[in-house]
């Protein structure tokens, strides 16, 4: 009986690219299609491309290529879930957003989000030309996609649904204010397709409003199916009962760690918070200063001349303490314990200047199975350049990173009982803002909102940022225990991170390491 043939690993990119062009849904009356007849009917083709997948013979493949394989086959699982599980379609009227005015930190949106998405912040005003027929035609999509949106939305998850329902009303203010850019006006065509975008909007709005009555269903997706998501579609390898221990841990260790620092630091001046635009503008640039010259003077990573634009553009400024959030209060104090988070920017700008060799790579991932790897990493770095000695200058500011990691497995761990239905969403919001130190959570009910909402809408990422911070620990323990006895600058770990994608954690440290951290090994 003759053997299979080795399959190529050219046979993977081709799979990968006709799998993307796959993904993407035909189109109903202008918008992407995401009627139950319409998955039913492709449903041959997606099983026929995981056929194809199966049959792949891997032996012989280079870790690198068979990293590869596995981001390919979570994608497969992923559609799959969204599919059986998930369904956002269904379930989740948030997932009918179209109009994104910023740039997510990460490499996709965070949560599901539609094929036909238009990014406001893509566009300069006025519009002219091509950037005008595009907009245009990106606009049109909302009033098809809002009714079909009536004919999809047949889910029972009551909080699911009541918060969602904002995510759209936004958008009726989205679109006014698009009215008043530069050019718009000028614009007949344009003004119409928008006043038409915000009719249909507003009629979207009002129907989930009433339909809202009618809900009565849970809304997480349990501890079987979340352990399974976890561990097939994000490639992280624990499971519900692993995070909820890792983020009870994490919480335990902040908020014992911070008032270890502040009985340290007892004797000290209290840090000072910036009282005006020109104190907080100082602030800013010397934090600026600050992180990208200890990043390079300390060898943490490899500083590229992209870093530093890249930073600047999220300084943020100053904002009255009343209205300052869980975000920006830490800001006031010192800008280098979020400015350090900011790692984000410096990866997305890699992206855009450096994209990965890999066909498979390049391009974000889909349904955020970068999170453990982005998310992670940036909450990790916080904690990292703090112990490198980021600090040394300003002691109490150690105290802010601490804060911090309390507020992230706070809601994280309010995020995984939500999940499994123990909780509802509002009582997980209650863990989030009890268990984060110094009532910082307490000024802004809208942010406590939002993170818990998009953390029900996509299972896994609340606890994606302490949980994935504790895989690339993990990485870099093994990482270092390999090389022990031999010296090496940080930035040789990071540098290689970074060269390996944005990927899930577990198959950078394989990459790196040789190590394998698939569930079960």
């Amino acid at each position: 009986m003759a053997m299979q043939p080795v399959s190529s690993y050219n046979e993977l990119v081709a799979l990968f690219k006709n799998w993307r062009a796959f993904e993407t849904p035909p189109l109903h009356e202008g918008a992407p299609d995401y009627r139950k007849e319409t998955f039913e009917k492709r449903q041959t083709e997606f099983k026929k491309i995981q056929t194809q997948f199966s049959q792949l013979d891997t032996s012989g493949w280079t870790i690198p290529e068979q990293v590869d394989y596995r981001i390919v086959k979570a994608e497969l699982n992923g559609y799959d879930f969204n599919q059986r599980i998930l369904k956002p379609w269904e379930r989740d009227p948030a997932f009918y957003k179209t109009i994104w005015t910023e740039r997510s930190d990460v490499p996709a949106h965070e949560g599901p989000t539609h094929h036909g998405v238009l990014e406001l912040w893509q566009y300069e005003f006025p519009l002219q030309g091509e950037s005008l027929s595009k907009f245009i035609k990106e606009i049109k999509i909302i009033p098809a996609l809002n009714q079909q949106a009536k004919q999809n939305l047949t889910g029972n998850a009551r909080e699911l649904w009541a918060a969602g329902i904002p995510s759209i009303a936004t958008q009726v203010i989205d679109l006014d204010n698009i009215l008043k850019l530069e050019g718009v006006s000028d614009q007949p065509e344009l003004v119409n397709t928008l006043n038409e975008a915000k009719i249909a909007t507003q009629d979207l709005v009002t129907w989930l409003e009433k339909e809202a009555l009618t809900k009565t269903g849970e809304s997480g997706i349990g501890k079987e199916n979340y352990t399974w998501y976890l561990q097939n579609v994000h490639l992280v390898p624990l499971t519900w009962e692993d995070e909820v221990m890792i983020l009870k841990r994490e919480l335990a260790r902040a908020w014992s760690s911070l008032k270890l620092e502040e009985y340290r630091n007892a004797g000290l001046p209290e840090l000072k918070d910036a009282s005006s635009p020109e104190e907080f503008d100082l602030m800013a640039e010397e934090s600026v200063k600050s992180i990208l010259t200890f990043l390079d003077e300390k060898d943490i990573v490899t500083v590229k001349e992209y870093f530093e634009p890249a930073l600047r553009e999220h300084m943020g400024s100053f904002i009255p303490k009343e209205k300052r959030n869980f975000f920006t209060i830490g800001m006031h104090y010192d800008p280098r314990p979020l400015y350090s988070h900011f790692y984000h920017w410096f990866e997305l700008a890699r992206m855009d200047n450096e994209p990965h060799p890999s066909e498979i790579r390049k391009a974000p991932l889909l349904y955020n199975i970068w999170d453990s790897r982005n998310e992670g990493t940036a909450t990790a770095v916080e904690e990292i350049f703090m112990d490198a000695g980021l600090y040394k200058d300003s002691p109490r500011s150690r105290e802010i990173v601490y804060i911090m990691i309390a507020q992230r497995a706070a809601r994280g761990l309010g995020s995984l009982y939500a999940q499994a239905n123990e909780m509802t969403m509002v009582e997980a919001g209650g863990i989030h803002s009890n268990y984060t130190p110094r009532g910082w959570m307490k000024t802004e009910k809208e942010l406590l909102l939002f993170e818990q909402h998009l953390y029900m809408r996509q299972p896994g990422y609340g606890s994606s940022y302490i949980t994935g911070k504790y895989l690339l620990e993990n990485a870099m323990a093994d990482y270092f225990r390999i090389n022990e006895g031999r010296s090496f600058p940080l930035k040789e770990f990071f540098d290689k991170l970074n060269s390996i994608g944005s990927i899930p954690i577990s198959l950078g440290h394989w990459e790196m390491t040789g190590i394998d951290q698939k569930p079960g090994k």
